[in-house]
């Protein structure tokens, strides 16, 4: 029993440095934007190429000779998460375009509890008090943020809450449709960015060092965060992925206060806050029987 026990404990390890370093890489998609002079349009879409070539890579390398069956058996499930993720991976790019990262990633963080109130809504889940609760707060911290956003214009509030409703759709999705693989679906929601944004693409915009930067996104930011999720995802409970994943929301605002100055308004700090809290009460609840789910992708 000592080394079935001892196991257990060393593969806990293993899941959660994972997720940790998952979050670390997610961490830097705000850091490495600030350091882009290409237009919006070419950012979202160098960075599709690059994250497609690498979530393709680790489609190949986790399902060898299934490669083609995987994409396949996608299915309509499989091509409706890939749009949502594909307007989630662009629209999170463009509005690091238009406001902090701060305000993006606290708003981002809102994302499983609007996932649960669609599901409520659309599919007759069950919520329980807690999880009313959850949302509850998730909805004031959001109108704290959008709020305070008002100022910087329509954008630093429509695109942050768009990419987080359609970041809600992939997690109901992929919830409820468990057989769908989520890393065909990611790959091809990055094909889907590139085609949509190709006709406003402006190469002339980047410099040399973008398209490394953008590289860096594409492997790094997502296609390394992914791995790591996918590994530690299968090692440790739901409600530890989520709670470790939230160092994201910390880890992003620093960097790029420390690197660039860029300090968070008070409204996003205050609404973050609020929101950090409501995943902290969600993530602690009692999973539902057959609805463990972390989401195998990220924008």
């Amino acid at each position: 029993m000592t080394g079935v026990s001892g196991l257990d404990r060393r593969r806990a390890r293993e899941g959660q440095l994972a997720i940790l370093a998952a979050a670390v890489a997610w961490s830097t998609a705000g850091l490495a934007q600030r350091e882009l002079d290409a237009s919006p349009a070419t950012q979202v879409a160098g960075r599709a190429v690059f994250a497609g070539l690498a979530l393709f890579a680790l489609v190949v390398a986790t399902e060898r000779r299934g490669t083609l069956a995987a994409f396949r058996s996608m299915g309509r499930s499989g091509l409706a998460m890939a749009v949502f993720l594909a307007i989630s991976s662009g629209a999170f790019l463009l509005a690091l375009n238009s406001t902090s990262v701060a305000n993006v990633l606290f708003m981002q963080a809102a994302a499983p509890m609007m996932a649960a109130l669609l599901g409520w809504a659309l599919l007759h889940e069950r919520i329980d008090g807690r999880m009313w609760f959850a949302l509850a707060l998730a909805a004031i911290g959001v109108a704290v943020m959008a709020v305070g956003s008002f100022d910087a214009g329509a954008a630093a509030v429509g695109l942050p809450f768009l990419m987080t409703a359609s970041f809600a759709g992939v997690i109901v999705i992929a919830r409820h449709r468990r057989d769908v693989s989520m890393m065909p679906a990611t790959c091809a929601s990055q094909v889907l960015v590139v085609l949509a944004c190709l006709p406003f693409v402006e190469p002339g915009t980047a410099a040399g060092g973008d398209w490394a930067i953008l590289a860096a996104l594409g492997v790094g930011q997502m296609g390394l965060g992914l791995a790591f999720l996918t590994i530690g995802a299968r090692l440790i409970p739901p409600a530890q992925v989520a709670l470790i994943s939230l160092l994201e929301v910390v880890l992003g605002p620093l960097w790029v206060w420390l690197a660039y100055g860029e300090r968070p308004s008070s409204a996003t700090l205050v609404g973050g806050a609020i929101v950090v809290a409501a995943v902290v009460v969600q993530a602690v609840a009692p999973m539902p029987a057959g609805r463990g789910a972390a989401s195998e992708a990220h924008v």
